[in-house]
């Protein structure tokens, strides 16, 4: 699979990865805020993603590792986006006007500046080998 094609896919595994995100942190905002909400949201969507990600973005790529090593490896590396993302969601929220899209378009930001670095890692430090 050619990297452009690659890219678009892993986009829109990230479109699943943010709706999971987005959906777990309006579910649990009212008891754990704004700010805390996003850790378990964090691990849903990296959840999410790393699932769909070995299943289609990567499907022609391999890691050579167990799942569980393989899931270990992609959060880890993950929690760097994770940083990216979070950093631009807190800085959203304290930016943008309060109402009630503040919080989705925070979270739309973040996944928007994570999404590169977490695509470099899965691509070459999770997926890294072609089959054979």
């Amino acid at each position: 699979m050619n990297i452009r094609r690659e890219f678009l896919i892993f986009g829109i595994v990230g479109t699943a990865g943010f709706l999971v995100d987005a959906g777990v942190l309006y579910l649990l905002k009212g008891w754990l805020g704004l700010y805390w909400a996003r850790v378990p949201s964090f691990i849903c969507a990296a959840t999410a993603t790393w699932l769909l990600n070995r299943r289609f973005t990567f499907r022609n790529r391999v890691s050579g590792m167990s799942m569980a090593q393989e899931y270990a490896r992609y959060f880890g590396l993950m929690l760097g986006g994770g940083v990216v993302n979070y950093l631009v969601y807190a800085i959203a929220l304290s930016l943008l006007p309060a109402g009630a899209y503040r919080p989705l378009a925070s979270v739309a930001l973040g996944s928007i500046a994570g999404m590169f670095v977490n695509y470099c890692s899965a691509r070459y430090f999770v997926f890294r080998r072609k089959p054979g």
